[in-house]
């Protein structure tokens, strides 16, 4: 047997192996333990397998392509488009299967160990902030209890959390509430040092890394966001303009256009939340600065700001900023603030 095309559903113990040939007859549609995966496809000759981009696709890509396959990864949103009917593992790998061969079809670029244990970092980062906030908010609400009341911030916070375990704050609690908060300050303030410890690292991983640290020119990008850009961001040249590229993070609006009317919506929230996220943060930063130093914040966020509200202009800015960190990247240049684009004819 001659077989082309593999999709190939991944698991954590189950693998499902759909594979056809030439003519598109079906080869081979069987069920794979995890330890006969590699075995499995050490026999056959290098051919085309498509994989849904989840979780271990991209160790799973980096070790099939050790064996000389061609490996492409797809969103599963756009394989569920061919999956006929029902939800099986048989069905999904044909469906894997007859996507990985459409023209059409968008993959996602196969990312290196290196890439992900930088973004392992932020993963981690993201995972203990909201731990941090939990903690917080739980003991905000353990006082309010006893008529203790949390002043605003979270710097405050902390800071009443850790007198409260110093003993330099005298708090009328009963004993067992008392213990508690001990309990909450205690994870608390671990949790805000490994959030600055993860911080500490992502900044010496800025300074070394010459992507991330040309990303940090741009306005509202620090290095948290210069590191993760830097990091998911595999291959730009994939994107054919900083609109598509910003339309990927989904800061583009919806579009529900038919019989020649054009109707737009909201911004379509669409691909990586964390990248979106760092982008909108960042548009909210220059928004606080353009109130207490409008100097520095470019000329163009700041027009924006005149003229749009707040949250309409930050997304928009959101956009701007993706698309310059799309140019920056393809070009390997630095941010300008008074660069001039070419206009082509």
């Amino acid at each position: 047997m001659t077989i082309t095309t593999i999709g190939l559903d991944l698991a954590k113990n189950v693998f499902q192996v759909h594979a056809i040939d030439e003519a598109g007859t079906v080869v081979v549609r069987k069920a794979l333990r995890r330890v006969q995966v590699i075995p499995f496809f050490t026999k056959l000759a290098p051919c085309l397998i498509g994989i849904e981009a989840c979780g271990t696709s991209h160790y799973w890509a980096r070790e099939l392509q050790k064996l000389g396959h061609e490996v492409r990864l797809m969103p599963p949103a756009y394989v569920k488009a061919y999956v006929k009917r029902g939800k099986t593992d048989a069905a999904d790998a044909e469906a894997i299967c007859e996507a990985v061969m459409r023209p059409t079809m968008r993959f996602v670029p196969v990312k290196s160990r290196e890439q992900q244990a930088e973004l392992s970092l932020h993963r981690v980062r993201s995972l203990i902030i909201k731990q941090r906030t939990q903690l917080i908010n739980m003991a905000r609400g353990h006082l309010a209890e006893f008529g203790v009341c949390i002043p605003q911030g979270i710097n405050n916070a902390l800071h009443l959390l850790e007198k409260s375990l110093d003993g330099d704050v005298a708090m009328d609690l009963p004993e067992p509430a008392l213990a508690m908060l001990q309990v909450l300050a205690r994870q608390a303030l671990l949790a805000h040092e490994q959030i600055r410890d993860v911080d500490r690292q992502l900044h010496v991983l800025c300074r070394t890394n010459d992507v991330a640290h040309r990303l940090t020119t741009v306005p509202g990008v620090g290095p948290v966001g210069a590191a993760a850009f830097a990091a998911a961001v595999t291959d730009p040249g994939q994107f054919k303009s900083g609109r598509q590229f910003a339309a990927w993070l989904g800061l583009t609006p919806l579009q529900n256009s038919s019989g020649g009317k054009e109707r737009s919506g909201r911004i379509s929230k669409m691909g990586d939340k964390y990248l979106r996220k760092l982008l909108v943060v960042g548009a909210t930063a220059l928004v606080r600065q353009f109130k207490i130093r409008p100097d520095r914040v470019p000329p163009s966020f700041a027009a924006l700001l005149e003229r749009k509200p707040m949250r309409v202009a930050t997304v928009a800015m959101a956009n701007k900023m993706a698309r310059i960190i799309w140019a920056l990247l393809t070009r390997g240049d630095t941010y300008q603030v008074n660069h001039v684009p070419v206009i082509t004819a």
